[in-house]
């Protein structure tokens, strides 16, 4: 131990210097690392424009713990996260690992059940050839073991062409009347 990491006090009596160990540091990371990404420091340092060193000298750490914090499988302390939200002057939820989609994973399944379901009942309407229709009705029906819900769910419309998320259709163009939204008290 060097006497410039040690702190110096005095006995309470006041004769004896007494040498102390510095304080331990405050750790930045848990030291279990995760498989799957929890944060974004990478890319959004990247994407900043912000140097590895740059990083390093604001939060006075060694670039090495830089390189080992920058990776997205390390479990940070939120303190920590703030760190570099304030170095890289982004919202703190920039840095947070975001799923791929915004869906839950249960409401993902259904969709894709209810899509199945849509197309093989779609198949059954469409074909004319007995062995597809039988191979329809048991694919309906393992469908409906699976989900009973989706017994309700239609085929897909054969008529016209499926709209895209930001566009709308033929009613979002027809004007209503205001009478519409008037409550008369009946």
């Amino acid at each position: 131990m060097t006497v410039a990491n040690c702190v110096k006090h005095v006995s309470p009596n006041g004769s004896l210097p007494v040498v102390a160990k510095p304080a331990a540091p405050v750790p930045s990371a848990a030291p279990a690392t995760s498989a799957v990404p929890l944060h974004r420091l990478h890319t959004v340092r990247c994407r900043e424009g912000v140097t590895q060193r740059t990083v390093a000298r604001r939060l006075h750490l060694a670039m090495a713990e830089i390189r080992h914090q920058e990776r997205g499988t390390t479990d940070l302390l939120l303190s920590t996260l703030h760190k570099w939200r304030e170095v890289l002057d982004v919202p703190l939820a920039e840095l947070l690992q975001e799923p791929d989609d915004s869906l839950s994973i249960p409401i993902k399944e259904r969709s894709r059940m209810v899509r199945a379901m849509k197309t093989a009942k779609s198949i059954l309407e469409q074909a004319r050839q007995k062995e597809v229709r039988r191979m329809a009705e048991n694919l309906i029906e393992q469908l409906i073991e699976v989900m009973p819900e989706l017994r309700e769910i239609g085929a897909w419309h054969l008529v016209g062409q499926r709209r895209r998320a930001d566009e709308f259709g033929r009613a979002a163009e027809q004007c209503i009347s205001d009478d519409v939204f008037i409550d008369r008290g009946e």
